[in-house]
């Protein structure tokens, strides 16, 4: 079971000091079977006043600071240190009413998984419905498990990954007109798709391990890297990443899991003074594997 560490640093610079006002951080990985998070550590420069910790409404890790005073520059350092197991591609087991797509969700599930399975982007002309279709088989005895793995590589294999440094997700229209997107982007662009077969889906934000050898061509992140997660009855919530066609959670390291990516930011946060006093923002993240039998080491931004 490798053990990684993620070191994760956030700078906002500004043209004279401005006063902070309250930051809302998701940096912890969020504790499970597949990840054990061992250590943790948060450095934030200024100072805060204070700092308090809270689970959200999905269950996600959220530190809240507040600050007193002024600062040019605001800093949030995180690193972590967790054994991630990972699983193999497709080594899970559906329940046998939903091997084959289509498919009903349990009584007892579905009002747990309903906003899951809601929609969250305009679709008028159906073209993200018509996208998702195609991979539908025409006999309409599609295996569930093939009909998502290919969904998840056709977004690898046509659409082309581009880093988006401004905030925000795309359109999943404009993500298809365009035939690009960020790892966001993609994600967003398949859990529509899912979501649009009757399928409850979530977006996941994390990081990505990038081993040296092996796994090449790995890509998407910047700070953090997205993905989704798809619920499967018998099998529970199957992550999906379709900016590298990783099925399972292999080299992904998950932090924060919402119904709506506007609710995973990593840093978030006022400010009082000027427009133009804000200068930049820069954001490095390195994810390394301790050394050991066989181990590999490789830093990745995102």
């Amino acid at each position: 079971m490798p053990v990684l560490t993620v070191r994760h640093v956030t700078t906002y610079r500004y043209k004279q000091p401005v006063a902070l006002g309250e930051h809302r951080m998701m940096l912890r990985p969020r504790d499970s079977y597949d990840q054990k998070l061992l250590d943790t550590k948060l450095a934030i420069t200024p100072e805060p006043m204070d700092i308090r910790w809270v689970h959200d409404v999905f269950g996600n890790c959220v530190a809240i600071a507040r600050f007193a005073g002024r600062a040019q520059e605001l800093r949030f350092e995180s690193v972590i240190r967790l054994e991630h197991s990972p699983t193999n591609v497709l080594d899970f087991t559906i329940e046998a009413y939903a091997e084959k797509y289509p498919f009903t969700y349990g009584a007892d599930e579905m009002p747990d998984l309903l906003r899951s399975i809601e929609r969250q982007y305009l679709d008028p002309e159906h073209q993200v419905d018509q996208w998702a279709r195609q991979f539908l088989r025409a006999d309409g005895r599609s295996q569930t498990t093939e009909l998502l793995a290919a969904m998840n590589n056709g977004i690898r294999q046509s659409l082309t990954y581009v880093a988006r440094e401004e905030s925000g997700i795309q359109d999943p229209i404009r993500t298809l007109r365009l035939g690009s997107g960020s790892c966001r982007d993609f994600a967003v662009l398949m859990m529509e798709a899912v979501r649009s077969l009757g399928l409850a889906a979530q977006f996941v934000s994390g990081y990505l391990y990038v081993p040296e050898k092996g796994r090449g061509g790995r890509v998407g992140g910047g700070a953090t890297h997205a993905w989704l997660r798809v619920y499967l009855p018998g099998a529970g919530w199957v992550e999906f990443d379709p900016t590298n066609g990783i099925v399972g959670n292999h080299d992904l390291i998950r932090v924060a899991v919402v119904r709506d990516p506007r609710q995973a930011v990593p840093v978030a946060g006022t400010w009082t003074g000027f427009p133009s006093d804000a200068l930049d923002m820069t954001v490095a993240v390195e994810v390394t594997a301790e050394p050991g039998p066989n181990a590999r080491r490789r830093t990745a931004a995102g």
